[in-house]
């Protein structure tokens, strides 16, 4: 069951994720406050985004969005199929044919560095993407 985020959906992104995040009092608030930490260290130019009543980070494109459920907090890749992943971080999702997420549970820890590859790697794919659509 999805826990709805933050408040009233007024206000600059990032101040309705800074809601968000103080709304979940638990493990899951302290994790997506860590991930979002770590999306803006892997790509200082990120643009936060609230969409669909949850985080979301784009450069060039949508990269990534944020989702609480009870058990876990959830890292939406929305392109991440066609993201290399050598770590093997993706373990949600991993059916579909376009997006892939990871699921970040109570206690485990992150490997952060490979986690920003990922958000890395998904910035080179939607700058490329873009500039392929771009008539010379």
């Amino acid at each position: 069951m999805k826990k709805k985020m933050g408040g009233p959906l007024d206000g600059p992104p990032s101040e309705l994720i800074d809601k968000a995040i103080a709304a979940l009092d638990d493990w899951r608030g302290e994790t997506l406050a860590r991930i979002r930490k770590l999306i803006h260290e892997a790509d200082p130019e990120v643009v936060e985004e609230w969409k669909w009543g949850i985080p979301v980070w784009s450069h060039d494109g949508i990269l990534c969005t944020g989702e609480t459920y009870k058990a876990a907090v959830k890292t939406t890749f929305i392109k991440g199929a066609s993201v290399d992943d050598p770590s093997g971080l993706f373990n949600s999702s991993l059916e579909g044919a376009t997006r892939r997420a990871i699921d970040f549970r109570q206690g485990e820890a992150i490997d952060e560095e490979a986690f920003k590859a990922l958000i890395r790697a998904a910035v080179a794919l939607n700058v490329s993407t873009r500039k392929a659509k771009k008539p010379a």
